[in-house]
């Protein structure tokens, strides 16, 4: 009895580290039944391949939308949505050649895109160019191809511009960060095409799955190192 108790307690660290190192890509794994439930519920056709298709949000009147990737989308999701001025930010795929792309194709790093969010936000609160700053506060600029341990073309830097003024807000903040840093900064800056939302169970997944031991591990010490750095730009009821 006594081996098996301590067999048990091995195997169940091995999976955890096994999701903290594997990163984005295989923390849901554990839980694909409940995920694959919670998104056929928010599919009124009812099955899970439909559910998995993403589709554009519109942006009201007042508000603005702005596109970002660095790394896993629960981190980013859960940084801009700590903001003052952003009503949300949504979990999604960009960047890239494919259409419809899901989770699974992603994944593969043969869609050309990138795990991103798209930040709904109230202008006269916040401005695009607190988001860059938010953006690349945020981060590890300087890693290629990834952030932490999420690696892979899927999770690179890019940010996106819809005008040529955040084109230039983007390329003015990347170049001054690259002088500060002595090094080159990773990010794209790529002219927004298309964002397409990510499935239902990725939707706000660091506030829904604060046990997962990715969101433990990486996704909540990655916010708390933007919010102190931040406190200025934090909303009052800021998890």
């Amino acid at each position: 009895m006594k081996n098996r108790i301590i067999l048990s307690a091995l195997l169940a660290a091995t999976i955890a580290l096994s999701l903290l190192f594997n990163g984005c890509a295989d923390a849901t794994k554990s839980n694909d039944t409940a995920q694959t439930t919670n998104a056929v519920a928010l599919n009124t056709t009812g099955t899970a391949e439909e559910a998995a298709v993403p589709a554009e949000t519109p942006v009201p009147q007042d508000r603005a939308a702005a596109y970002f990737a660095s790394g896993c989308f629960w981190c980013v999701e859960a940084v801009y949505e700590s903001v003052k001025g952003v009503d949300e930010a949504i979990s999604g795929y960009a960047g890239g050649h494919t259409k419809n792309p899901t989770y699974e194709d992603s994944n593969t790093g043969r869609t050309g895109h990138a795990e991103s969010v798209k930040v709904i936000y109230d202008p006269s609160v916040v401005s695009f160019s607190q988001l860059v700053d938010v953006y690349f506060g945020s981060q590890n600029p300087t890693q290629v191809n990834g952030q932490g341990p999420d690696q892979g073309s899927q999770y690179r830097s890019i940010i996106f511009y819809q005008n040529d003024a955040e084109k230039e807000i983007i390329e003015q903040k990347k170049a001054a960060l690259a002088k500060e840093l002595g090094e080159p900064v990773a990010a794209e800056v790529k002219p927004f095409e298309k964002f397409w939302i990510a499935e239902a169970y990725h939707q706000n997944y660091e506030v829904q799955h604060p046990e997962n031991p990715y969101i433990q591990n990486v996704s909540i010490p990655r916010l708390n190192r933007f919010k102190a750095k931040f406190p200025e730009l934090l909303k009052a009821n800021s998890h």
